[in-house]
């Protein structure tokens, strides 16, 4: 969905097409010229090397595509120059490690994720799988796929980066170290494996920082750096009669209810147990109780962010009228950054087809995320929550997590968040700037001993639809503000000749 108010029509066209590149190398390195020409050039090749990725189905979560999906990853990583690309096995699906020597002072390390989230085609407009170029009226031609913005689109955007500065006969400014994984969209449960080999930790001890491309602009060409994010647990609750001792082994007749006891019911009075009344508050003692309060310097980002920020945006956007509690804007933005949270993904148990089956169903099961704030652990966080099950008598309910990790954070004022911050503003864009990301990822792996690395996202460009029907990624921008794919390009250009210096 559409987030802020864009332009329309050729006009906007036109602008885009003339609208200022930056100039943050530039400054320095005013040969980047024949790098420019070398990503408008290499348009369609590049546009062409996303739609395959997109193609290539790997979803984690069915099992489906991810060893092909590994392959092809890997095929690229060569082709944009790495020169050793390797496989790194785990107890789950596999990751990738490489590296690309560029005879350079400096090393960054960059994480990718080749794994997307799971499809349901009837509710797309365009296959999932197609990876089709469509008009997005006011916005330009976008492609249309699973995974098109989580993450292929940006990392295909950062690949042609590669592509373009090697095709003008320049040396890549900055040596590579990349990690990627094919769990991520299930919560990374073996990436650990893959970051701990010897031979990865050794080269990632070199790096000044990690990065993940992003899509970061909003329809109006504003960025906002999250300076960490949240850490998660995800995992399953499940009452069955044959661990509770009560209840059916079976399906059985629901006039049985009368004198038989319900998994089901027993399910949804543990979840009760879990939250506050309305839902809103962890009930769960111990769980949160190391969350670090936010800084004064935190909520003074806040503060300045919130003024920056549109409130009615965002809830047309969530398709919300009210926050919890009836909180003011400032407010739900301060419970967004600092708030440990308990949710329920999803629920299921018996029949849920049409009609109606009268049935004592003998299993239930609960999908939950947690949410972790800074100072909280995954596996704190897990244990409160199997001992509190426990203590109200609901022991017998399993608890299988399925993924998780602990919150990331970077400091303001590292290099790699100040250098990203120059790019951003010499492109004419002045970021705004929040503790952290209230979604979650594996950064933690890195800003986590051993290696304590400073971890951050960038990249210019747009894309909408992450783990929904009709996930796009812009290719060529009809609105002035924002970029397209060439644009984005040149975004990590300037990037990495701005870590470079």
């Amino acid at each position: 969905m559409d987030r802020r108010a864009f332009l329309i029509g050729s006009a906007a066209t036109a602008a885009a097409l003339s609208s200022p590149r930056f100039s943050y190398a530039d400054q320095t390195s005013p040969d980047l010229v024949p790098v420019w020409k070398e990503i408008e050039k290499r348009h369609d090749e590049a546009v062409q090397r996303l739609q395959n990725w997109i193609r290539q189905p790997s979803i984690a979560a069915e099992n489906r595509g991810v060893d092909e999906g590994c392959e092809l990853t890997m095929q690229m990583l060569r082709d944009a120059g790495f020169q050793s690309v390797m496989k790194a096995p785990t107890d789950g699906q596999p990751g990738i490690f490489a590296t690309l020597d560029a005879g350079a002072p400096r090393t960054l390390g960059v994480y990718f994720m080749y794994d997307v989230k799971q499809v349901t085609p009837s509710e797309w407009s365009s296959p999932p799988w197609d990876a089709a170029l469509v008009e997005k009226p006011g916005l330009g031609k976008i492609v249309v796929g699973r995974g098109a913005v989580n993450q292929k689109g940006p990392e295909a955007t950062f690949l042609a980066a590669l592509h373009a500065i090697r095709g003008a006969g320049r040396n890549i400014p900055v040596n590579l170290v990349l990690v990627a994984e094919g769990e991520e969209e299930i919560g990374s449960p073996h990436f650990p494996q893959v970051v701990r080999r010897p031979e990865t930790l050794a080269a990632l001890k070199k790096v000044d920082g990690i990065f993940m491309p992003g899509a970061s602009q909003e329809l109006d060409g504003s960025v906002t750096i999250t300076l960490g994010a949240k850490g998660v647990v995800e995992l399953e609750l499940v009452s069955s009669g044959e661990k509770w001792g009560r209840g059916p082994e079976h399906d059985i007749h629901s006039s049985e209810k009368a004198r038989v006891d319900s998994p089901a019911w027993h399910l949804i009075h543990a979840l009760n147990t879990l939250v506050s009344a309305d839902g809103n508050q962890p009930m769960v003692p111990g769980f949160a109780d190391k969350a670090r309060p936010l800084s004064p310097a935190e909520k003074q980002m806040i503060e300045v962010a919130a003024k920056r920020m549109d409130e009615e945006l965002d809830k047309k956007a969530f398709g919300v009228k009210h926050w919890v509690n009836d909180v003011g804007w400032e407010e739900s933005i301060e419970l967004l950054m600092s708030k440990p949270t308990i949710n329920i993904e999803g629920l299921v148990g018996g029949y849920t087809g049409p009609g109606g089956k009268t049935i004592l169903p003998h299993r239930a099961v609960a999908k939950i995320d947690m949410r972790l704030v800074p100072d909280m652990t995954a596996a704190e966080a897990l244990a409160a929550l199997k001992a509190h099950l426990a203590k109200q008598g609901y022991g017998d309910v399993e608890v299988n997590m399925t993924g998780g990790y602990d919150p990331n954070s970077t400091a303001l004022e590292t290099g790699i968040i100040q250098t990203q911050i120059k790019v951003y503003r010499a492109a004419g864009i002045d970021p705004i700037v929040l503790p952290r990301s209230p979604g979650s990822w594996p950064g933690y792996v890195f800003t986590g001993e051993p290696l304590r690395l400073p971890a951050t996202h960038f990249g210019l460009g747009h894309g909408e639809g992450a783990h929904a029907p009709n996930e796009y990624y812009l290719i060529e921008s009809a609105n002035a503000k924002v970029q397209g794919m060439d644009g984005a390009t040149r975004s990590y250009v300037e990037f990495l000749y701005a870590l470079a210096g």
